[in-house]
Order: structure tokens, then C-alpha cells, then sequence
């Protein structure tokens, strides 16, 4: 790509190529719905549309899709093409505004948690105008939402954006307070920050774990891991580099702004960083870029792993979801400033943040639950399952000299008070970052980084604008009524802070000694999926998601029940192909090589009773005790899975965390120390140092 600015979103029906083809009133209009929600009229449908087709047409492209998120956690499409009859038994090609809005894919074959039946199989995707379409693998994608008949949502992007208005609103209001007459919206923007592995196709389609769950169930620790630190932001292989390449290419024609790459902490790790954008547009752009890292891994002979935790014994991968909140004039609400006026409305909006992580430590957590990120939380190598913020030794000392009305330490003769003395010109990075927070303050926004590399962002930034509307909703209530609005704010950042400082926290999450002062503290360690997604239906939850408009009681009970049964099943998927392996490869491999043994002992016995075979007894008798063992963990594991209960997801889904998990990490454990001491001839597939090692 020689020219970027000429090719970037060269394959995105954008405002640019809008303003060149539509008429100005049309194109009016379209940026009134896509800006300020204003209703789209039929004419403005029907233009838009034609336009879409002939653009696209002129491309190459012969079908369009409706292009959803549904609650499996991938993208969704159905290609239709533009042919339609003319008559005369010849083909036109047409594209109507009916056809644009609106479409019928089959809701009863999607995850719907009991909203829809089987026999039950309408449902619908609606254009959503805010996100760009877009042309891949020669068909025009429309981003839609997904809908069941009843009207519920059946996807992740609707309460998205149901949750980026209810921000909205709420944070008008507070802006409006501080005087501010010009800002129209208020919007989240993120940049997710999307961490994985590549290794050889040909070491891949050799293990059955990787083929079926995209993660190592077996694997002995090889010689040489991570320990050195030389695969951080090394230098990067050859191989590697051409597929960085190609992907940054593939991303920014369909305008996704591809920043920063480099190798990651362990071998065959890297990751891959966006520049920020509105968040359903970084929620589409992040499920863009997952797919096309695999499409163009596999270009170059490779396989790119987005699971959490893809290798015992090494880093597993997040996805550090970074977030923040704008005015569409520009100005970032999480940015500390220079000037008394901008730092008490900065501190106020700090203050929402850190009330509304401290109330809603679940739904966090919930946002971050999956089989494979249970795995990888609590590692050294990602935060705990403990929510905390970490917000930096300068903010922290600002907060604790509101709440004590002292001088703060660099203004030793004033006390803090919000918007009557002289506050403190923050430097955006004047502390260090800390890497171990799950929730840490980075200048002007905030790093979520207990996501898991394979997930949708939807989630996580659905609970973050939802709790933070819900705090900025009361403060608004509150501060309207005031009769000293500077006072009011004052005492207001006081009493939160006082009341909601357990959750900060600057230390090392990692440390066992915050594990027992968090709980000192009262805060949550929902060390699983099941765990915290029992939670989700609280009545409060309920209740937040239903005031604003985001989740309907329903939504709530299905969503929850759709996260369960995708656990179940994630985990019954896993414990099957471990028998699999189990009975069809490992013990058969061990058998030949015992018998190579056994051969071995006879043949020497035959020549003469006194050569010595202790090394071949020894190795014979651990491998045969070892295989033994691992008989009978697989018929134990076995026997689990006949009579796990199929109830409810909850219960089901809790004996799969209390006794199919467990089982399966006792078979895991026999399984790899006989790899071992097990002959690599008889081993029937690549060692982990064969995999993370075979990208040069």
C-alpha cells in the first residue's frame, strides 16, 4: 500500500463517499440520523441504498449482507445478491430501501436464552446507520442490529447502543451545570488493545485440542518459556512481520485505524492497538480485526489463537479495553486540565467513575467471564478476579486532602476546596502505570484489562456506560437543586470518595497480601465464570438495566442463561476431546512405547540374564504405573460427564465448574508428566516447544 491516506477506507461506504454520491439534501438528512438520531425518512432509505449498489457494484461486488453480532460472540451474515427479474427472463440489478433497513435471518438457530423457541424462527436485523458499511470478501456488509419478533435483543449491539444514550443524557446534564452551551452529545470512545498467538498451520492441524477448542488441553512446560523477557518488543521474525503487514493493509481499507504492533510477553505472542473511536464503531472494528487476523494468518501458513489462555505455563491473552468520555466538540471529560473550572468538573466525573466500579463490582466482572478467561485471571499475568482501581499516588492524595479539607501537599497554605481555591494542574502521566489493576487510570481514560482476547467488547463497555449513567443521573439530580453549586460539587466529590475509596487501590493486585485486604475491605473475589454470573439477575441489577432502558427483565434472564450454557457447553466440548485424546492417541502411544521397552528388556534377558536393564525397567514401570493412572482418571472423567444434570443452566453449569473441571485437571496432570518421560517417536503430537517455537 503505497499511498495509505489515498487507500485508507477505500472499502467503507463512508461520510466522503456519502457526500460524493447522494444528493445534498439526502446527505443532509443522513448525517442529522447518523449525528442526532434524528428518524430517517423512505426517500433518504431508497437513495442511500441505490447508492450503496452502484458503489459497491462498480467494486466488484455481486451480493450484500446484513452483517450482526449475535449472543454467540462472533459476527453473523446471509449474502444475498443484487439480481432481481426484470421480465423478460433477463437479471437487473437492484438494491431497494426496504432491503437496506430491514432483514429476516432465522432467530430461532441463535443463542436467545428462552426467548425463542425452535419452531419460533423470525427475527430481525435493523440497519444501524451510525456504523459504515462496508465491502469484505467481495460483498457489501451492512452492520445491523438483531432482534427476536417480540422486539427483545437477540444481539450484542443493540444495548450497546441503548447504553451509549443513556450515557449520554445523563452526562449532558452535568456539563450543562459547568456551564457549557456548546456540546450537543456526549459520547464513549474506545480503543481496544487486542492481544494473540500465531503458530505453524501444518503443528496446529496436528493437535486435535487446537482444532476443536482453540486452546491446549495437554502439554508438558518445554525447556525454555518466557523467563528471559526476549520476546517483548523483540525484534520481529520475518514471517510475522509479513503478516503485520498484510493485516494493517486488509484493516485500513475497511477503515480501521491499525496504530501500534508489536511482539507480546511470551513466545509467539503479540498484539495489535487501535486508535480510538466511538464505541459501537471500536466494537465492530474489534470483531473485524479478530476475524481478519485469522483470515490473513491463514494466507501466510498460520494460525492465529485468540483463546485467553492458549498455553499452560506462559501468558495467556487479554484485551485491554481503554475508555474514555467526549463532547462532540472535542473535549475529553477524563482529562484532568489546567484550570480550576475544568479540574472540579474532571474531578466530578472521576468521582462517577470510581462510585459506579465500587457499586457494581459484578457486572464488571460479568462483562469478563468466559470458560477460557477463568484460566487466565488470577495469573501472574493478568489481573485478579478482584475489581480495584488504581488511579495514581497524585489523584489520590488530591482526593484525600478534599475529604480531610487539608492543604494538599503542593499548595501547603490552601485548603482543597472544588471551585473556590486554586486546584492542582494534574500532568496526564505524572505516575506510573500499573499494569496489575483491572481498572487503572492512564492519563485521560481508563484501562479495563481483565477482558479476554476472544471476546466481544460489547459487554464490557455496555456496563460501564450503564453504571456510570446511573451515578452521573444521580449527581445531576442532586447538583440541579443546589443553591452553591461549587459547594454542592464540593461536598458531593467528599462524600463519594468517602464512601466508595475501598475500591482504589495502587499496589500489586498480584500479591496474595491484597487478596486478604481486599476481602478485609469487602470487595468481591468472584473467582469464576459461575460464580459472578450467578450475580446477573440480582433485583438491583435488574432494576439499573430496566431504568435505563438497556435490558428488559427478560434480556437480563436470558443473557445470563445464554453466558451459562455457552460455559457448559465450552467445558463439555473440552472434556470430550480429552477423553478423545485420551483413549484414541495417548494411551495407544504409551502402549507402543512399552512394549518397545518390554521388547527391549526380553531381547538383552535373551542374549544374557546379566546385561544390565535398569534404565529400561525403570522407564517401563513409571510409564505402565503412569498409564495406568491416567486410565483411570479418564474413566472417572467419563463418568462425570454421564450424569451431568441437565436442569438449569445455573446448575449445570456449577457442576461443571465443581466436578468436570477439576477432573479434567487431574487427567491433564497424569497426561503430561507421561509426555515427560515418553520416547517424542511415540508422542502422537508437536510438544508445546515444537509450537510456540515454529514461527521464524
Amino acid at each position: 500500500m503505497s499511498n495509505i491516506p489515498e487507500t485508507f477506507g477505500c472499502n467503507v461506504f463512508s461520510e466522503k463517499v456519502m457526500k460524493e454520491r447522494l444528493s445534498e439534501d439526502t446527505y443532509n438528512a443522513l448525517i442529522e440520523t447518523i449525528k442526532n438520531g434524528k428518524p430517517m425518512s423512505e426517500a433518504v432509505a431508497k437513495e442511500t441504498a441505490n447508492a450503496m449498489k452502484d458503489w459497491a457494484i462498480e467494486k466488484g461486488v455481486t451480493h450484500y449482507t446484513h452483517w450482526f453480532q449475535p449472543m454467540t460472540g462472533v459476527t453473523a451474515e446471509k449474502h444475498d445478491s443484487f439480481i432481481a427479474p426484470d421480465g423478460k427472463g433477463n437479471a437487473i440489478m437492484e438494491f431497494s430501501g426496504k432491503e437496506l433497513i430491514k432483514g429476516e435471518p432465522d432467530a430461532s438457530s441463535f443463542p436467545s436464552g428462552g426467548i425463542r423457541a425452535t419452531f419460533e424462527a423470525r427475527g430481525y436485523t435493523a440497519w444501524d446507520p451510525t456504523a459504515y458499511a462496508f465491502i469484505k470478501d467481495d460483498t457489501l456488509c451492512i452492520p445491523t442490529v438483531f432482534l427476536a419478533y417480540g422486539g427483545e435483543a437477540l444481539d450484542k449491539k443493540t444495548p450497546l447502543l441503548r447504553s451509549m444514550q443513556a450515557i449520554n443524557i445523563q452526562a449532558m446534564r452535568i456539563i450543562k451545570l459547568f456551564g457549557n452551551t456548546t456540546a450537543k452529545r456526549v459520547i464513549t470512545t474506545v480503543g481496544p488493545e487486542q492481544e494473540y498467538f500465531l503458530i505453524d498451520k501444518k503443528l496446529f492441524n496436528k493437535r486435535k485440542d487446537l482444532i476443536y477448542c482453540g486452546r491446549t488441553l495437554f502439554g508438558a512446560k518445554p525447556p525454555k518459556g518466557q523467563e528471559l523477557d526476549d520476546h517483548y518488543f523483540g525484534k520481529i521474525k520475518p514471517r510475522v512481520a509479513e503478516f503485520m503487514k498484510d493485516l494493517d493493509e486488509e484493516l485500513w481499507k475497511l477503515g480501521v485505524y491499525a496504530k501500534t504492533k508489536h511482539n507480546e510477553a511470551a513466545p509467539a505472542q503479540h498484539e495489535l492497538a487501535p486508535i480510538f473511536t466511538e464505541t459501537n464503531i471500536a466494537t465492530d472494528h474489534n470483531q473485524l480485526t479478530m476475524e481478519r487476523m485469522q483470515v490473513v494468518a491463514d494466507r501466510h501458513g498460520m494460525k492465529c489463537l485468540l483463546a485467553e489462555k492458549p498455553f499452560a505455563g506462559v501468558n495467556g491473552s487479554g484485551k485491554h479495553n481503554n475508555w474514555s468520555i467526549s463532547t462532540d466538540t472535542g473535549e475529553n471529560l477524563l482529562n484532568p486540565g489546567k484550570t480550576p473550572h475544568e479540574n472540579a468538573q474532571f474531578l466530578l466525573f472521576l468521582s462517577a467513575v470510581i462510585q459506579a466500579v465500587d457499586e457494581h463490582q459484578d457486572l464488571l466482572r460479568i462483562s469478563a467471564s468466559s470458560a477460557g478467561n477463568d484460566h487466565r485471571l488470577g495469573a501472574h499475568e493478568a489481573p485478579p478476579a478482584i475489581v480495584s482501581m488504581f488511579i495514581g499516588d497524585d489523584l489520590e492524595e488530591v482526593l484525600n486532602a478534599i475529604e480531610a479539607d487539608a492543604p494538599y501537599s503542593d499548595k501547603e497554605k490552601e485548603v482543597m476546596k472544588l471551585g473556590v481555591n486554586v486546584l492542582p494542574r494534574f500532568a496526564k502521566d505524572k505516575t506510573d502505570r500499573n499494569r496489575t489493576s483491572p481498572f487503572a487510570f492512564t492519563g485521560n481514560k481508563f484501562e479495563f484489562r481483565m477482558l479476554g482476547s476472544s471476546a466481544s467488547i460489547a459487554c464490557t463497555n455496555v456496563m460501564l456506560n450503564t453504571i456510570v449513567a446511573d451515578v452521573l443521573e444521580k449527581y445531576a439530580n442532586e447538583l440541579e437543586k443546589a443553591e452553591d453549586f461549587n459547594e454542592a460539587v464540593h461536598q458531593l466529590v467528599k462524600r463519594v470518595y468517602k464512601n466508595h475509596k475501598r475500591i482504589i487501590f495502587n499496589g500489586n493486585n498480584y500479591s496474595e497480601e491484597w487478596v486478604l485486604e481486599a476481602e478485609r475491605r469487602g470487595l468481591l473475589n468472584l473467582k469464576t465464570t459461575v460464580d459472578a454470573l450467578e450475580l446477573y439477575t440480582r433485583p438491583e441489577n435488574i432494576e439499573l438495566f430496566k431504568h435505563h432502558g438497556i435490558y428488559t427483565e427478560k434480556e437480563v434472564r436470558s443473557r445470563r442463561d445464554i453466558l451459562l450454557e455457552e460455559y457448559s457447553k465450552t467445558v463439555n466440548i473440552e472434556a470430550l476431546t480429552m477423553v478423545d485424546l485420551v483413549r484414541k492417541d495417548f494411551i495407544p502411544a504409551v502402549m507402543d512405547y512399552t512394549k518397545k521397552l518390554a521388547d527391549l528388556i526380553n531381547s538383552k534377558k535373551a542374549v544374557s540374564k546379566h546385561i544390565p536393564c535398569r534404565t529400561e525397567i525403570s522407564l517401563l514401570e513409571t510409564q505402565a504405573a503412569q498409564c495406568d493412572e491416567m486410565f483411570v482418571r479418564v474413566k472417572e472423567l467419563e463418568g462425570a460427564l454421564k450424569t451431568v444434570p441437565y436442569t438449569t443452566p445455573l446448575e449445570t453449569a456449577q457442576y461443571y465448574k465443581n466436578k468436570i473441571v477439576p477432573d479434567m485437571e487431574a487427567l491433564r496432570a497424569i497426561v503430561d508428566e507421561i509426555e515427560v518421560n515418553c520416547d517424542r517417536e511415540f508422542w502422537p503430537m508437536p510438544s508445546y516447544g515444537d509450537v510456540i517455537f515454529s514461527v521464524q
